[in-house]
């Protein structure tokens, strides 16, 4: 893992344990490399509960309770279905807060509206829900990348 994931990781985990909260994530197109850069810091079994790979949209339904409905209304990738799982991961675990991505890392699967790097992000507390909607540029593995990062940045904005 490159130094500033990890760096970024660390400082969630700081975050997280210093309030006496857990983590939970619930990813897609990053294909559980959210909770890789979590568990790569030492001591995370202290903060980190569990991770959620719902990469089809069946998975997104039975394990985090995404309605299928709202998933064939406005596509796997948005942010009504990141904020759905982000919300399902809080439901279907111990954690005080979640993390979701969902996306087009490419090289295909683009559609009209949602180019190769698009990435839909969901971070959920007891009381809220926040979503974004980002195009990253780059290969497949970049695109990743800069979601992993992207999600613990905006966990370390929601646990400061």
């Amino acid at each position: 893992m490159n130094n500033d994931l990890f760096e970024l990781a660390r400082a969630v985990g700081q975050s997280l344990h210093a309030r006496g909260q857990l983590l939970a994530t619930a990813e897609s197109c990053t294909g559980g490399g959210v909770a890789q850069a979590i568990t790569d810091i030492a001591g995370s079994s202290a903060w980190f509960e569990r991770g959620f790979v719902t990469y089809t949209n069946l998975s997104k339904t039975e394990m985090l309770g995404v309605p299928a409905q709202l998933i064939a209304s406005y596509g796997a990738v948005s942010e009504e279905v990141a904020a759905a799982m982000a919300r399902g991961a809080l439901a279907h675990s111990e954690a005080h807060v979640a993390v979701a991505t969902t996306g087009i890392a490419g090289p295909g699967g683009a559609v009209p509206g949602k180019p190769v790097g698009t990435v839909c992000f969901g971070w959920a507390s007891a009381d809220a829900v926040q979503t974004e909607r980002l195009v990253f540029a780059g290969d497949r593995q970049a695109v990743r990348e800069q979601a992993v990062a992207h999600a613990l940045q905006g966990l370390l904005k929601l646990t400061a």
